[in-house]
């Protein structure tokens, strides 16, 4: 007989993992209440409330997706592409725009109050450029529905391999705006998205919905629902929603461990994943370094804070009384553009090719929970190398001295979250060794802000993946919204006398 959870006790045990257990605290048994619900992750016993008002919130969004993904195999290609000429007129309308403009100015006001970050929540003159060239190029890419990949000819009947829409794409993002409008590129290959942004982005998501992204979809014919806002401010509607069956795809982005818990509880519901957390970018300099180049890819790669922002500075020891300056020289070069003093960390070991007066320099570093006084230079253990500066206005980076490239390798594929890489090398040959060896789905020889779906794939992106959680799609490291399709196979008989 089937029984409701009505309720929890503080104390009480809950079963996870099969032999382990986790125990409900005194807040979550105060909190719960009848209709509500509890997703156990399996792999670390996490208890997840879900409230039955945010699981309503979430359940109806996926089945307007659900809905529109079903009513849009009906729709034409053109009428997709007029859904994004008129999604990026519509934000491209200033009228339109200052609705937008003054949401998310409210939003970040908030999260300043709060004391959260606001680097990638502006949204700013240059966000929206971005917004309305990344939707244009969905407009003008090729129609990929129903595209004959392989074609297999028998006597008296044919076998086609033909592309297909996956379904509904369940997207959870940090609160950066301009993601909410590169998340609609899998309409382009005929599905449908359902999106939960964070709490600090949802007054300008709200806008964005209703101002510029549903007259859209009205415009152009699509059924409503088929890019479709989770509104709701709880982490918990992220979790009921990866927790829908219904999806096909599941995608995240945001800080490490929220991506990684959220891509658990999209698992153990049977729903494929793709995450996109923990970033931050390494970069390797050898013996044979031009110096030049070194200092100006370094001041390159630290011009503001994402995922593919300089992280991580190795020089080989050799070299080091060379390019420690030039380095130390664009690190302030980029924090002057700032006008802000750098923070860097030395692994323990290599403070001997820093200035002293690094260590014993005290620098105010804004952070996002306010100024904040410290020592210009740090020192950390090697072990820490993984740790993924999110700085605000301050360019902060660390360096280590390495006796081999080989060390630093070694290292990135121990520490890092096997993202991003670049070799500052005029050697062919030990660029053709680091990219064999480093484990990572982006290797270059300089700057290493250009991973970037959009800038340097001409698509827009809806994540890029590390390798430190799977490898889904062949290793690919770019999401975009043609990449989200599926294959079927279809038969034409000519003969109606075959058999087997």
């Amino acid at each position: 007989m089937e029984r409701r959870l009505e309720s929890l006790s503080a104390g009480q045990i809950i079963p996870y993992g099969g032999d382990r257990a986790a125990v409900v605290s005194d807040a979550l048994a105060a909190a719960f209440r009848s209709g509500d619900r509890l997703v156990v992750v399996q792999q670390t016993g996490d208890l997840l409330h879900i409230p039955a008002a945010v699981h309503a919130t979430a359940d109806a969004a996926v089945g307007r997706a659900v809905a529109a993904f079903e009513a849009l195999g009906a729709v034409s290609d053109a009428a997709i592409t007029a859904f994004f000429d008129r999604f990026a007129a519509n934000l491209e309308s200033d009228v339109i725009w200052d609705h937008i403009a003054a949401a998310n100015a409210a939003d970040v006001e908030t999260a300043r109050a709060k004391g959260r970050s606001t680097t990638r929540l502006i949204a700013e003159a240059s966000m929206r450029a971005s917004m309305i060239a990344g939707l244009r190029q969905w407009r003008d890419a090729p129609a990929t529905r129903n595209r004959a990949l392989e074609t297999t000819r028998h006597d008296g009947w044919t076998v086609e391999q033909v592309t297909a829409p996956l379904g509904v794409v369940g997207f959870v993002f940090e609160g950066r705006p301009n993601v909410f409008a590169d998340a609609c590129g899998v309409i382009r290959t005929g599905n449908t998205v359902v999106f939960r942004i964070g709490s600090d982005a949802l007054g300008t998501a709200r806008a964005i919905t209703a101002h510029a992204l549903d007259p859209a979809l009205a415009e152009a014919g699509l059924p409503p629902g088929a890019a479709s806002l989770v509104d709701a401010p709880e982490h918990a509607a992220g979790h009921a929603m990866f927790s829908d069956k219904r999806l096909s795809l599941a995608v995240a982005r945001g800080s490490g461990p929220t991506v990684a818990q959220l891509g658990a509880v999209a698992r153990q519901a049977g729903v494929p994943v793709s995450l996109h957390g923990t970033g931050g970018a390494w970069m390797v300099a050898d013996a044979s370094a031009d110096a030049g180049r070194f200092e100006a890819v370094v001041e390159a790669s630290l011009d503001r804070k994402v995922c593919n922002t300089l992280n991580v500075c190795c020089i080989v020891r050799e070299r080091a009384g060379e390019l420690v300056p030039r380095f130390l020289k664009a690190l302030t070069d980029a924090a002057g553009k700032r006008s802000q003093p750098p923070k860097l960390h030395v692994v323990e070991g290599s403070e001997s090719f820093v200035p002293n007066d690094w260590f014993s320099r005290k620098v105010v570093i804004l952070r996002a929970e306010g100024p904040s006084s410290e020592p210009a230079a740090e020192l950390m253990p090697k072990t820490t190398l993984g740790k993924e500066w999110e700085w605000e206005e301050s360019p902060e980076v660390s360096l280590w001295i390495v006796d081999t490239v080989d060390d630093a390798i070694t290292a990135f594929n121990t520490f890092s979250p096997h993202f991003c890489a670049s070799l500052i090398s005029q050697d062919p040959a030990a660029q053709e060794r680091f990219f064999q060896a480093i484990d990572a789905p982006f290797v270059g020889d300089g700057f290493t802000r250009w991973v970037d779906g959009q800038y340097a794939f001409n698509r827009p992106e809806l994540g890029l993946s590390n390798w430190e959680n799977g490898r889904l799609f062949a290793r690919g490291g770019v999401l975009a919204g043609d990449s989200v399709f599926t294959v079927r196979a279809r038969v034409r008989q000519t003969d109606p006398k075959v058999r087997r």
